[in-house]
């Protein structure tokens, strides 16, 4: 009877076994084919990414089918091999070139404009980093510290040695905040600009800081919610604007010269000179009326330095009471002219605000004198500067912008107004919406890029800033550039948005210098440049300002990104494709990338192929402190990255891919299904388990 019962007792727990099993089986293959499926480690990427492994090729290629497998590539962008540049090119900035520049007029600083190298003097190269680059810190610590090694040049140190620009201690800049005007330091000085411009309630949101320095001004109004675009010339004042863009902090190479600034009009709430040394009061107050169309109705002008309070300084700047009576004379008679109220002068400081609705007080189109520019105040590229006043309009002028974040997702007025073709209120919103659903899309490869390890960011064709605003966050900021070739100029919108971004040709190199940008974001830009210009060049370029261990994230059509992709890898980028957030059907696909320093070339000890180190958020001496937790910490990561070094596939779900994936499913189901089952065969049966609970209770 006893043998009986537990004969049944078996048949029933070897049913219940078997069905465990079936499930577990079930189960696993239902994990695998997520797992696979491009959702399931989202985070492989990213930690790829950040492994400073010597190996170029880390990221399998994938399969495609044949219409997919780059088979119709020009054979010339096949074989093409990128060598590494020179060391003297460890700087090179193209446009900016200084042996270039001397070939033409000083006069109105054309010399230090923008004159970029013919196509046939291009370099077809990768631009090194300077040996011992480090990662830069992490914000806000990069503000106030810049490692020696990324940007060696001390010359400022000692020429704004009292001005507190900056200084140089163990191998580190270190910026005390301090500008020409505020040697105690910028929180002070924007503490008093604060007390007549209404910094701190999102009034003002976008500042343009011309002549900018190290952007110390630029860097303390962030923590205000204010965002500025700073910009200085390539000139004796070497690195002033590759400081201020290690410190994280916006800025391009440029000048007011001859040519417009690449910015829209009624861009900018506020505009900023500190002593800039710009000449105000000269050419019949051409730089003022260029600084009057960039900026919006009801936006302010700061003016601090010569010639203002010159009765008391005049001796100190060296300069004759005359001469900065005139300037003043002929500033105060431009901003009158311009509709500018003068609300405060202090000290060595003064505020002028243009009025809300300009045409009510600016002189008749007929006024002897005056001239009104007639040409569209948005067409700037390359375009001359002009002496007349750009019109308000009919509605630009009474234009009430909201207080940011609000004007962030509001519809801005540009497409309230119509003005902008084919952009109504209703694609608006829907671009928003596109454009939060492709941002998390993106996070979900690379989980680094709302981290804070990505600060500097870029988008080469921005379109309405939907990037950028999915974006926000007090970690980072975009620079949102709209090509000139670009179909609609939408440039206006972002600004009205609250983001700040450029005018620029891709066929050209950008106003920067190398290693500024951690993330560049590309959307159908090399569909708009296809027979424009070479995708190698735009390449070049994107190689040039991406900082090493950088991340791309390109999106465009699938042949399209084919044939980038070809040259990207000759570039000894670390390349993946990958779907489109709305499945494998869509033609649109993603290119993501990241940019390997230590690829290039095979002897890593040579100068211009050292790996970069990491400086992380430790000063020199805190890193020595911290050295063994490093070490363990590296050692630990190495291990996580073998261990999960798949990455999701990505393909089409053809037959073809599917019976290429079928062995590799059978063997990891077959092993994990032995695996469970087996814990299960060598367990007690669930009988057992409770009497021997209630013996051991008992």
């Amino acid at each position: 009877m006893a043998a009986n019962l537990y004969s049944g007792h078996n048949k029933t727990t070897s049913s219940v076994y078997v069905f465990v099993i079936i499930g577990l089986c079930g189960f696993f293959y239902l994990l695998g084919t997520w797992q696979r499926s491009g959702f399931a480690k989202g985070d492989n990427l990213a930690l790829e990414m950040t492994k400073t492994s010597a190996k170029c090729n880390s990221l399998p290629n994938l399969n495609f089918e044949t219409h997919h497998n780059g088979e119709n590539i020009d054979e010339s962008t096949k074989v093409r091999d990128f060598p590494p540049c020179q060391p003297i090119f460890t700087d090179y900035t193209p446009c900016q070139d200084q042996k270039r520049a001397m070939k033409f007029p000083r006069n109105d600083m054309i010399y230090r404009e923008r004159h970029c190298p013919p196509q046939e003097e291009k370099l077809k190269c990768l631009v090194p980093a300077p040996q011992g680059y480090v990662t830069p810190f992490s914000w806000p610590k990069s503000r106030d510290y810049v490692p020696y090694a990324n940007a060696p040049y001390k010359a400022l140190t000692v020429v704004k040695a009292k001005q507190n620009w900056i200084q140089y201690e163990d191998n580190v800049f270190r910026f005390p905040g301090g500008g020409t005007q505020f040697p105690e330091g910028a929180d002070a000085y924007i503490d008093q600009l604060a007390s007549v411009i209404p910094i701190d309630n999102g009034t003002v949101r976008t500042a343009l800081d011309t002549g900018c320095g190290v952007a110390s001004w630029g860097a303390y109004l962030w923590k205000r919610n204010v965002i500025a675009m700073s910009f200085a010339p390539r000139d004796n004042h070497e690195a002033q604007v590759q400081f201020a863009l290690e410190r994280g902090v916006p800025a391009v190479i440029g000048v007011l010269g001859s040519i417009k600034m690449p910015y829209p009009s009624k861009a900018f709430d506020m505009a900023h000179c500190s002593r800039c040394l710009i000449p105000w009061g000269t050419n019949a107050g051409k730089y003022m009326m260029e600084v009057d169309r960039v900026l919006r109705p009801g936006g302010y002008w700061v003016l601090s330095g010569p010639p203002i309070s010159w009765k008391v300084n005049y001796k100190s700047w060296e300069r004759t009471m005359e001469d900065l009576e005139e300037e003043q004379r002929n500033i105060e008679e431009t901003a009158k002219l311009l509709c500018w109220d003068k609300i405060s002068e202090k000290g060595e400081m003064a505020i002028w605000q243009k009025k809300m609705n300009s045409e009510s007080c600016r002189p008749a189109e007929n006024t002897p004198g005056v001239e009104y520019c007639s040409n569209d105040p948005d067409d700037v590229w390359y375009k001359k500067m002009e002496t007349c006043i750009t019109p308000g309009g009919s509605n630009g002028d009474v234009t009430q912008y909201k207080p940011f974040p609000e004007r962030l997702y509001s519809v801005p007025p540009r497409i309230a107004s119509g003005s902008i073709p084919g952009v109504s209120s209703d694609k608006y919103m829907k671009d928003n919406k596109l454009w939060k659903k492709r941002v998390n899309g993106y996070k979900k490869f690379n989980s680094l890029i709302d981290s804070g390890r990505y600060r500097n960011i870029m988008d080469m064709n921005a379109g309405l800033g939907g990037f950028a605003a999915a974006l926000d966050s007090s970690k980072l900021w975009v620079m949102n550039v709209v090509p000139t070739l670009a179909e609609t100029n939408t440039l206006g919108v972002i600004y009205e948005r609250g983001l700040i971004g450029i005018y620029h040709d891709w066929c050209e190199a950008f106003s920067t210098y190398p290693r500024t940008y951690d993330l560049i974001h590309a959307n159908s830009l090399f569909s708009l440049y296809n027979d424009r210009c070479n995708f190698e060049d735009i390449l070049l370029e994107m190689d040039r300002i991406l900082r090493p261990e950088g991340a791309v994230i390109l999106r465009d059509d699938v042949d399209v990104l084919m044939k980038v992709k070809n040259i990207a890898e000759s570039m000894r980028w670390d390349t993946k494709l990958v779907d489109h957030e709305d499945g494998p059907m869509e033609p649109e696909k993603i290119l993501i990338a990241n940019w390997r320093y230590s690829c290039f070339k095979e002897d890593k000890s040579s100068p211009d192929c050292s790996i970069p180190e990491t400086s992380g958020d430790a000063l020199p001496e805190e890193q020595e402190q911290n050295q063994p937790n490093v070490n363990w910490l590296s050692n630990i990561n190495k291990i996580a990255d073998t261990i999960f070094s798949a990455q999701p596939w990505t393909v089409p779900w053809t037959t073809r891919t599917i019976l290429q994936r079928l062995p590799s499913y059978f063997v990891y189901n077959i092993y994990m299904c032995g695996f469970g089952g087996g814990l299960l065969l060598r367990c007690p049966s669930w009988e057992d388990v409770l009497k021997g609970t209630k013996k051991g209770i008992d």
